[in-house]
C-alpha cells in the first residue's frame, strides 16, 4: 500500500509540472514581447523620465524604459521595444510630456513606413534625440525679455516709454480701424487657406517661370544688353523721336478730323470695298490662273507690237477664215456641224437659212477696199497704251 501511496503522489507531481508546463507554454505563445530589441539614447535632460516609463509608436506602448544614467553634459537612457515593431532606420527619440505635472514617455518617431529597419543594440546621439521646453524654462525667458526691455536694458534712457507714447498717439482714436484691418487679416488669411491649392500652383509656376529664366541666363542676358543698347539709342534720339510723336498726333487729329467729316462717303467706299472683296474670294482661283497667265501674255503682245506701222502683226488665220464664211458661210458652218451631227439635216437647215439672207459685198471688192481704214491716220500709240516716236 505504501508503494501505491508513493505512487500517487508522484503521478500528482507529474500531472502539476505538465500542467504548468503547458501555461508557461501558451503564455509564451500569448505573449509575443520576450522578444526584445535595445535601443540606447543620449538626451540633454530627462525631466520626469524613469526606469519602467512607456516607450511609444503613435501613443502606443511597445517598449519600457530600462535605465536612465547621466553621462557628463548628457544623459544616457537605455530602453528596449517588441521586436515585432518595425522601427524605421532613421528614428528620433522625443520626450513627450502628457501633462505638465507627471511622468513622461520616449517616442519613437517617424511612423516605418518601408525601407531598412533599426537594428538591435543601435544608439541615438543627442542630434536624434529633442526634448519638451521645461515650464522653469519658460518663465526664465520672460524674466530675461522684461530685464531686457527694462531700465536695465532697451529702457534704460527711456527709449522703450518714447516709443510706447508715441504708438498709442498715433492709434488713439484709431481702434475701430485697427479691428476692421486685424478682421481683414483674418478673411485674408482664411481665403488663403481655402485657395491654397491655386496658391501653391502659382508659386510653383513662378517656381518654372525662374527655372526657365536661369538655364537661359545667356539668352536673357542678351535680351538686356540688346534692350539697353535700344534704350541708349531711343536716349540719343529723343528730340527726333519726341517730334515725330508730335507729328502722329498732329496727323492723328486730321485724320480723325477728315473721318469724322467723310463718315458717309468712307462707310459707302467701305461697303463697296467689301463687296470688291467678296467678288475677289470668289474669282480667287480665276484672279491666280490669270496672274500665272498674264506675264507671258503681256510679252507676247509686246513681240506681236509693231512700232512701225502701229499694228499688232499676229497669224490667226482670221482673214482666211472670214474670207471663207463670206464666200460660202455654209460650207464654214456645216463642218462645224458635222462634228457633232453625221447626218446633213442640220447642214441643209443651214444652207437653207442663209439662202434667204442679203449677201454683203464680197472681201477683196472695190466696196470692201473701200471701208479699208487711212494708213496715215493709225493710232500707233494703242490708244496710249505704248509710247511711239511722234
Amino acid at each position: 500500500m505504501s508503494i501505491v501511496s508513493k505512487m500517487s503522489g508522484l503521478t500528482r507531481v507529474l500531472a502539476i509540472v505538465a500542467v504548468l508546463a503547458v501555461l508557461v507554454a501558451l503564455v509564451l505563445v500569448m505573449l509575443p514581447g520576450q522578444d526584445r530589441k535595445y535601443l540606447t539614447a543620449s538626451f540633454p535632460r530627462t525631466v520626469s523620465l524613469y526606469e519602467g516609463s512607456d516607450v511609444r509608436v503613435l501613443g502606443v506602448p511597445v517598449g519600457q524604459v530600462e535605465s536612465v544614467t547621466p553621462s557628463g553634459t548628457d544623459v544616457t537612457v537605455r530602453m528596449w521595444y517588441d521586436a515585432q515593431y518595425k522601427i524605421p532606420a532613421d528614428a528620433q527619440a522625443v520626450i513627450i510630456s502628457p501633462a505638465i505635472v507627471g511622468d513622461r514617455f520616449v517616442q519613437l518617431t517617424p511612423v516605418y513606413e518601408g525601407g531598412p529597419v533599426l537594428e538591435r543594440n543601435a544608439t541615438l546621439t543627442d542630434r536624434q534625440t529633442s526634448t519638451p521646453l521645461e515650464l522653469d524654462e519658460i518663465y526664465q525667458s520672460i524674466d530675461d525679455l522684461a530685464v531686457a526691455l527694462g531700465p536695465e536694458g532697451a529702457n534704460s534712457d527711456g527709449a522703450l516709454t518714447r516709443l510706447l507714447d508715441t504708438t498709442a498717439r498715433n492709434f488713439a482714436g484709431q481702434g475701430e480701424q485697427f479691428n476692421q484691418t486685424i478682421e481683414d487679416l483674418g478673411k485674408l488669411t482664411g481665403t488663403l487657406d481655402n485657395n491654397k491649392e491655386e496658391l501653391f500652383g502659382t508659386v510653383r509656376q513662378i517656381e518654372r517661370f525662374v527655372s526657365a529664366l536661369a538655364k537661359n541666363d545667356q539668352t536673357v542676358r542678351q535680351f538686356n544688353e540688346s534692350l539697353a543698347g535700344a534704350a541708349n539709342m531711343l536716349e540719343g534720339e529723343r528730340d527726333d523721336l519726341a517730334a515725330a510723336l508730335k507729328n502722329l498726333g498732329v496727323a492723328m487729329q486730321q485724320v480723325t478730323s477728315f473721318v469724322r467729316e467723310n463718315r458717309d462717303s468712307l462707310s459707302e467706299n467701305i461697303e463697296g470695298l467689301q463687296v470688291i472683296s467678296k467678288i475677289l474670294v470668289k474669282q480667287r482661283d480665276a484672279l491666280s490662273e490669270t496672274l500665272n497667265v498674264a506675264p507671258l501674255a503681256l510679252n507676247n503682245l509686246f513681240h506681236t507690237y509693231n512700232p512701225a506701222t502701229g499694228t499688232l502683226d499676229t497669224r490667226a488665220n482670221i482673214g482666211e477664215n472670214l474670207a471663207a464664211l463670206e464666200n460660202d458661210p455654209a460650207l464654214v458652218l456645216c463642218s462645224i456641224l458635222k462634228q457633232a451631227d453625221a447626218s446633213n439635216r442640220s447642214c441643209n437647215l443651214v444652207r437653207d437659212a442663209l439662202s434667204a439672207l442679203p449677201r454683203s459685198a464680197p472681201l477683196g471688192s472695190a466696196e470692201a477696199q473701200a471701208r479699208t481704214v487711212d494708213v496715215e491716220h493709225i493710232d500707233r500709240s494703242l490708244a496710249g497704251l505704248v509710247e511711239v516716236d511722234r
